[in-house]
């Protein structure tokens, strides 16, 4: 998006914006950042309008985004250097940690209509303070891009002999169409290759069934390839379930599907619940799945392929599926592992689009649109892919998950506890005009808990500490969040009362819309703040970009409500849970 003082083109207007013949509105839009049948709500709240699929179409597209294959690598990449017992501990405890977290962040998003960035900001983070996270989110989702990338290129080596340097340009470059067109383009790919995806995972098992009956019972005694032994030891399962935490941010990527959820009725509720559930925190059941059973495959593989190709996924697939194809192992392997990483790649590079938005339209006031974003985080992960991050995996995904738990665990607190007890708004407000810059509450312990948990990690507290240095995050997190809040009498949630949503207060049906005086668009009222500078209601996008105001609303909160009313009263205000 961009500022403009002269009339803008007819194909530059946004669907539904208003035309006035004696001005022009005083921001246009890029022609992309435009089109929201591409930028999908990027930077605000998703309208109800906008929200035409079904509950078991917003979940079968978010629970598509979880075929990858890191899931396996990661499995055995536990198993292998922890033993068997110790590992499944740590894979068991991280999946109970990521579920219990994640169920109150789903709920939100969903209820809502926001993505993660917009729900940090409301959960405690302040307007600014969420810019950070979104920085953790992004590389989140590059870092997994290139894991899921680097696997896609070994399978193309496996199959067809492509250079595995030429196989990451690919890989990166065949998901941009899909991506580029947005959530329905996703939803398209998602459902028809969810077959395919579906019978690749199962088979293999079916196979070692009859094949390998045994496998299992030798499996439980596995001691590792690094010396742990088949016993449990403390420190293998703090490590283990550090490395395996580093999935907690996938309830980012859930919640850019979960935003699209249709509104919660009384004759949709229980569908409504089911989908949430499985598609928010459900993932990480199946995700501790195919760990296991991830590792399990690469065991069987072990000694025919050896440890490092083990590890790899395509290789234990073949191997797997050998006794039954033959010849046919190595094509039939290699499809289902393409598929599997375009599914998973289409969300990550989606979902990075998303964040990097969102940091940079506070940081620069601009927005050329969600598309362009798309570009700087394939970039960063085909970077991470030629060099070699598959090699370094337990130690890059032990030191990311010590800041990613902070962060979700901060925001999960803040949803459970301060907005129950009244320490924090009912409500999500994740409005600039709304909002103080920072809030110490949620970002504070952000930043302390994560501080601490890094020390932790590269060893400066003991051995002990360094093991559970997630943990410390997690406990750290949670507990400082409610504290903060506390000592600070929930100050800092608020610079200044939204006339809708405040405590008591009645709102008219929320699809009622009001005109941007900006951009001369139509939004929903959730997305419409009052502003004193225009004098009049303005979206949350305009309000962001907005280099010039001063942030005049909050230093003079006096100035009072400026949206047009609306006659007719059909709810009270939202609240979280």
């Amino acid at each position: 998006m961009t500022d403009t003082a002269t009339p803008k083109a007819a194909e530059d207007i946004p669907a539904g914006a208003d035309t006035p013949a004696r001005d022009a509105p005083a921001r246009s839009y890029a022609k992309l950042a435009a089109d929201e049948s591409r930028e999908d709500y990027s930077l605000r709240y998703a309208p109800h309008s906008f929200r035409r699929w079904s509950p078991a179409t917003v979940a079968g597209t978010a629970l598509g985004g979880i075929a990858y294959l890191a899931d396996f690598a990661i499995g055995a990449s536990i198993v292998f250097t922890y033993g068997f017992t110790s590992g499944l501990a740590s894979i068991l405890a991280a999946a109970t940690i990521i579920f219990l977290t994640g169920v109150p962040i789903a709920r939100a998003c969903a209820k809502y209509g926001l993505d993660m960035d917009l729900v940090t900001r409301g959960a405690g983070f302040g307007y600014f303070g969420s810019t950070l996270t979104s920085l953790i989110y992004a590389s989140f989702t590059f870092i997994f891009f290139a894991l899921e990338g680097s696997i896609m290129a070994q399978a193309m080596h496996q199959a067809v002999g492509l250079p595995v340097e030429a196989g990451y340009l690919l890989t990166t470059l065949i998901v941009i169409p899909i991506v580029f067109r947005g959530m329905g383009a996703l939803a398209k790919v998602q459902a028809w290759t969810q077959p395919v995806w579906i019978v690749g995972m199962v088979l293999p098992f079916v196979v070692l069934a009859f094949e390998a009956p045994d496998a299992w019972g030798t499996f439980g005694s596995f001691g590792g390839t690094e010396g742990a032994g088949s016993g449990f030891s403390w420190i293998g399962f703090g490590l283990g379930t550090g490395v395996a935490l580093s999935l907690i941010a996938q309830i980012g990527e859930q919640a850019d599907y979960l935003r699209f959820m249709p509104a919660r009725t009384e004759a949709n509720k229980r569908r409504w619940n089911l989908a949430v559930l499985a598609a928010g925190p459900g993932w990480v059941v199946i995700g501790a799945a195919k760990q296991i059973g991830g590792a399990l495959l690469a065991f069987v593989a072990l000694e025919a392929v050896g440890k490092t190709h083990a590890l790899e996924p395509i290789a234990p697939q073949i191997e797997a599926l050998r006794p039954w194809l033959g010849s046919f192992a190595l094509p039939a392997a290699a499809v289902f592992v393409i598929v599997s990483q375009i599914k998973i790649n289409v969300t990550n590079a989606y979902s990075g689009s998303l964040s990097w938005s969102n940091f940079f339209s506070r940081i620069t006031h601009r927005h050329p649109g969600r598309v362009w974003y798309i570009f700087l985080n394939l970039s960063i992960a085909l970077t991470l892919m030629e060099m070699n991050m598959f090699a370094a995996l337990n130690k890059l995904l032990g030191f990311y998950s010590n800041v990613g738990i902070a962060w979700i665990a901060a925001v999960a607190t803040d949803l459970v506890v301060n907005k129950r007890i009244g320490l924090s708004p009912r409500y999500i407000e994740f409005k600039r005009a709304y909002l103080y810059a920072v809030n110490p509450a949620g970002f504070g312990a952000m930043v302390i808990a994560s501080t601490v948990s890094i020390l932790a990690f590269f060893g400066l507290f003991g051995r002990y500490a360094e093991a559970f240095s997630t943990f410390i995050a997690a406990g750290l997190a949670s507990t400082l969040c409610p504290l903060i809040a506390w000592a600070t009498k929930g100050k800092y949630y608020l610079a200044r009362p939204n006339p809708v949503n405040g405590p008591g207060v009645e709102v008219a049906d929320i699809t009622a819309t009001h005109t941007c005086a900006v951009c001369e668009t139509a939004y929903e009222l959730p997305d419409i703040a009052d502003c004193p500078v225009r004098s009049g209601p303005i979206c949350s996008l305009c309000c962001s970009l907005d280099a010039k105001c001063g942030d005049v609303c909050r230093k003079q909160p006096s100035a009072g409500p400026v949206l047009m009313p609306v006659p007719t009263v059909r709810a009270t205000a939202p609240e979280a849970g």
